[in-house]
């Protein structure tokens, strides 16, 4: 059996996030139709060109409107088909909104999720008093004027190893080790968009979104920087801003 590995990129906007839905769990009401998810529609192109059932193993399970650049994935193949092929034949069977990038082939031992370093995020906020259009599906509208400086200076606080329980959705998504090492952790201001970039090892259900919905309200000066670390000390979700949209949020890079 062949390993291959995909590099993917795909707008979330008309999918139920990455990972496939579970086909036993029970429909809600007649004639309902759960929404496409990024993971069965891979798999269903990939399987047109090689003429085998696969599974694809994902490095994030991006959720429901987040979007990739840099998505990770492999499955096994007992395919001879050439990697120079895969993308261009994939993707002639993908919908316009996901494209395979680049394909190889990998040590039998590789797994894009256990194996991955750190993981790269973006998210994206639209700072101006209007709306756009545009760019409606890949940034989050907040109109407030917004300190950058002091939203830097807050997310320092954030760097290195710490216990992030405080931006962990609640109930059934909670994990028991909730510790993760955020390498890095930037905001950039380019005309009217703010981007935060944030690397870890590893992030916690919604941690990235609910990161950048307290640094907004540190922004707007609603939460001093010293209340942010003292807010990340405490582990209490409900002393933290709101999660913001998934739809600003992009995986920007996988690192191996």
């Amino acid at each position: 059996m062949r390993n291959i590995k995909l590099l993917i990129e795909y707008e979330g906007t008309n999918y139920a996030g990455w990972q496939r839905q579970n086909p036993r769990k029970p429909s809600v009401g007649a004639g309902f139709k759960p929404a496409p998810t990024i993971q069965q529609t891979l798999e269903d192109a990939v399987e047109q060109i090689i003429h085998e059932k696969v599974v694809l193993y994902g490095a994030s399970r991006t959720d429901s409107g987040v979007h990739a650049m840099g998505q990770v994935a492999h499955f096994k193949t007992a395919s001879e088909i050439l990697t120079t092929k895969l993308p261009g034949g994939v993707n002639a069977h993908l919908p316009p909104d996901i494209a395979v990038k680049s394909a190889e082939e990998v040590p039998d031992t590789f797994h894009a999720q256990f194996d991955a370093k750190s993981k790269v995020y973006r998210y994206t906020v639209l700072n101006e008093s209007l709306r756009c259009a545009l760019f409606r599906n890949f940034c989050y509208h907040f109109p407030f004027l917004l300190d950058i400086n002091r939203m830097k200076e807050a997310s320092q606080f954030l760097l290195g190893t710490h216990d992030f329980q405080t931006f962990q959705r609640h109930a059934y998504y909670t994990k028991k080790n909730t510790v993760r090492t955020l390498s890095m952790m930037e905001i950039k201001k380019e005309i009217s968009f703010i981007h935060f970039l944030l690397e870890a090892d590893g992030f916690l259900y919604n941690m990235a979104r609910a990161i950048v919905g307290t640094l907004l309200e540190v922004g707007r000066g609603k939460i001093t920087p010293d209340e942010f670390k003292r807010i990340l000390e405490l582990k209490n979700r409900r002393l933290a801003g709101e999660t913001v949209p998934a739809k600003g949020l992009c995986l920007m890079e996988i690192k191996y």
